[in-house]
């Protein structure tokens, strides 16, 4: 299966090594990665076009939504995975910490939430989601999301596949 792999990984400074390494996990589990890193374009307009053409290519998408310099994943990557799920394609996110968004903004703000108008609110008093969810309802929604990194996505998705004998399901990647 060919699995576009979504996510903020092309930043990282050893983001060659990541290649190599997410190139060997997909070929060890019998599937063929599709990279952003792929493109060889240069200007913004042809890079987007580029890792739209590799999400329609994809069979399936497993994309990195750990926070991205802040509190949330990168926004790149939640438009690829919104452009995923409307082209019905399977996605599975994955996250090191399944800590809910409450604790997330908590943690982050480093001030205690407060309680008004029967919601729980930030400390700008913005009102935090308070679904128990680790991403917005959005994300967590039509994401299925497994804890640790791609190994632990790429067995999540076997096992999908190898409890049915049939690929992941479109909408949720569990098993159909």
């Amino acid at each position: 299966m060919k699995i576009y792999f979504a996510g903020p990984d092309i930043f990282r400074p050893d983001v060659a090594q990541w290649v190599i390494e997410t190139r060997a996990l997909c070929e060890r589990f019998g599937h063929t990665a599709l990279l952003p890193t792929d493109c060889a374009e240069t200007e913004p307009g042809a890079i987007f076009r580029a890792n739209i053409a590799s999400i329609q290519a994809a069979e399936f998408v497993i994309a990195n939504l750990n926070p991205f310099r802040g509190i949330e994943p990168d926004s790149g990557t939640c438009v690829e995975i919104g452009y995923a799920l409307a082209l019905g394609k399977g996605v599975l996110g994955y996250v090191t910490s399944m800590a809910s968004t409450v604790e997330r903004v908590i943690a982050w703000q480093g001030a205690p939430a407060t309680h008004r108008d029967g919601r729980i609110r930030d400390r700008d008093g913005f009102a935090i989601e308070d679904f128990g969810l680790a991403l917005n309802l959005m994300l967590a929604v039509p994401v299925p999301l497994v804890t640790g990194g791609i190994a632990e996505c790429l067995a999540h998705l076997r096992a999908a596949i190898g409890a049915t004998g049939r690929t992941a399901s479109k909408k949720t990647g569990n098993s159909a």
